[in-house]
């Protein structure tokens, strides 16, 4: 793949959809389509040994898949044929993947643990890596120690953090998900959304003389941070403190030194990354800082062994053993051959309650797109609708639509065999759930099975007969299942590299850019546009919903607040 563009026909004509593996699949799911995992499991006893792996203290069951050896096979001439193996090659060797802003994507070389060289444009970035690294380590040394004291000479007793999208998702959720090794006396908040709910309530949570804001924007000029940003820094001084006391209490993570400098923040307690570190691939660098100072360096640096272990597999394993390879492939399946649109992620775990949210922007930022390399539109579709929350809220909501629905939604349910806490009851009441879950969208309930438990449970014919129907699940619903022995650093870091290696696999298979994200700036654009027209009047042009809604909200609005 090159960065040449072609025209739109001439892009079709290069379509993975034209291939001979893809013609090949089309041909094995319309021969398929009728079979039930059930059935695959009964003409395989060794079935669930098979389509299993374990990755250190991972264990991947993806044997309730609507697929059987042939159609892997396919799959993997799928992979063969859109050269996966070496656009893998390409990514860690620090060519310019990212085509559209003309960079390499190394968001690996930040959770680096080797002694391998990484070079981008022939300039070894991993001494700048590691000079970042003991930064953090330093500072948050000082954070946690009480040596780093506020304005009053008072210890840090919250972190509030200021972002949004890669620089709020992965902070949050890895320090949610290790709040096992969390500090005590060291509270972390997260602030993003623009909605001046969010930072109020934060701020009337915290103390003036104990707070460390952390504002992390690469640029320094995004509107929705810099908004709250501002916000904190008002507050900050109305409460008693002086415009030089900002730099005991704020700190940036940016690549603008100027813009730092000018919001009050002393440079040398700004830390920075580089432009081939996406937003959504983020937590691995600075933006990483809240995590540090929830749980230390040390956990950290677990963290990224436990993704560097994961990125290392990724990059010298056979395709046909490769994890993130196979979940890839097997998404590919049900999205291009079955017609699945969305995927639900399902953790069983309160500590990874944010892990869907985050995997909703690191897949549908990374492959919501309809423009292939070539710069053609595609003729397929591409990255599903990505939702889920805890397993156990979900079966009393969406559960439903799972198992009785007319909408195929493969489903990753995500456990910890080990529990952080010591209701034993608790935990494998959890586990049995979720193990339940996923069994129950495979196997299903047939009307005679349906008719049969009704008539043991005592109900009569006519019952039977009325409401048997309503209560059948055809099952053949698949889902992988992923066990963490324990959620720990490393292990977190595995299963976030696993998903975010998926997502490139599947982005190389639908020949799309899955690393920059062009579909979130005609948004930004029309909000600075429209921002002062809801005070002077929307402009002349501006269509007439659009217009109306300015209108409407300008009678409204109570101009006393």
């Amino acid at each position: 793949m090159d960065n040449n563009y072609t025209t739109y026909d001439e892009g079709l004509m290069n379509s993975v959809a034209t291939g001979r593996a893809w013609r090949a699949l089309i041909a094995y799911s319309e021969k398929n389509k009728s079979v039930h995992m059930q059935n695959l499991f009964a003409r395989d006893p060794d079935r669930a040994k098979r389509y299993s792996a374990l990755f250190e203290d991972i264990y991947l069951d993806y044997s309730k898949n609507r697929i059987d050896d042939e159609g892997m096979s396919l799959l993997l001439d799928l992979a063969q044929e859109c050269d996966v193996a070496k656009g893998i090659q390409r990514m860690f060797a620090g060519e310019h993947i990212n085509i559209t802003e003309d960079r390499p994507v190394l968001h690996t070389a930040l959770r680096n643990r080797s002694d391998r060289a990484v070079l981008v444009d022939e300039t070894d970035v991993m001494p700048a890596v590691r000079k970042v690294l003991s930064r953090i380590e330093k500072f948050s040394n000082a954070v946690r120690g009480g040596r780093w004291q506020g304005h009053t000479g008072k210890a840090i007793s919250d972190v509030v953090n200021i972002g949004i999208g890669g620089s709020h998702l992965g902070p949050q959720m890895v320090t949610e998900a290790l709040q096992a090794y969390a500090q005590s006396g060291l509270r972390v908040h997260f602030v993003s959304n623009i909605d001046g709910v969010d930072i109020s309530r934060t701020l009337q949570t915290v103390n003036a003389d104990t707070t460390l804001f952390i504002i992390a924007s690469k640029s320094f000029t995004t509107q929705e941070t810099m908004t709250n940003a501002h916000a904190a820094r008002d507050w900050f001084l109305q409460q008693g403190a002086t415009e030089a006391d900002v730099a005991r209490h704020f700190v940036a993570v940016s690549t603008n030194r100027n813009e730092v400098a000018r919001f009050g923040i002393d440079t040398d307690n700004m830390f920075g990354f580089w432009n081939w570190v996406g937003g959504r691939y983020s937590l691995w660098s600075a933006i990483g800082l809240p995590i540090v100072l929830s749980v230390g360096f040390a956990r950290f640096s677990e963290l990224l062994a436990g993704a560097h272990a994961m990125d290392e597999h990724f990059r010298r394993t056979p395709l046909e053993q490769n994890l993130p390879v196979i979940l890839a492939l097997l998404g590919v399946w049900y999205i291009n051959f079955l017609g699945a649109r969305s995927h639900a992620i399902l953790p069983y775990a309160e500590h990874l309650r944010w892990l869907p949210d985050y995997l909703q922007q690191a897949d549908m930022e990374s492959n919501g797109k309809q423009t292939n390399l070539h710069g053609s539109f595609v003729d397929y579709q591409t990255g599903p609708v990505l939702w889920g929350s805890p397993g156990s809220n979900g079966q009393h909501a969406y559960f439903q639509l799972l198992h009785q629905g007319t909408h195929l939604v493969p489903a990753d349910f995500i456990a910890v065999v080990n529990p952080s806490h010591d209701l034993a009851t608790h935990h494998e009441l959890l586990l049995a759930n979720c193990l339940a879950q996923s069994e129950a969208l495979m196997l299903g309930r047939t009307l005679e099975q349906t008719t049969e438990q009704m008539r043991a449970d005592g109900y009569d014919d006519d019952t039977i007969q009325r409401l048997a129907p309503h209560r059948v699940f055809d099952g053949n619903r698949p889902s992988n299942t992923i066990l963490l022995r324990q959620l720990e650093p490393r292990s977190l870091g595995s299963l976030l590299a696993l998903y975010e290696h998926k997502i490139f696999v599947q982005g190389l298979i639908w020949d799309i850019n899955s690393f920059d994200q062009w579909g979130v700036e005609l948004g930004k654009q029309l909000a600075s546009e429209i921002l002062p027209e809801l005070n002077e009047g929307p402009a002349q042009g501006r269509n007439t919903s659009t217009r109306l809604l300015i209108e409407y909200c300008r009678s409204q609005t109570d101009k006393k607040h």
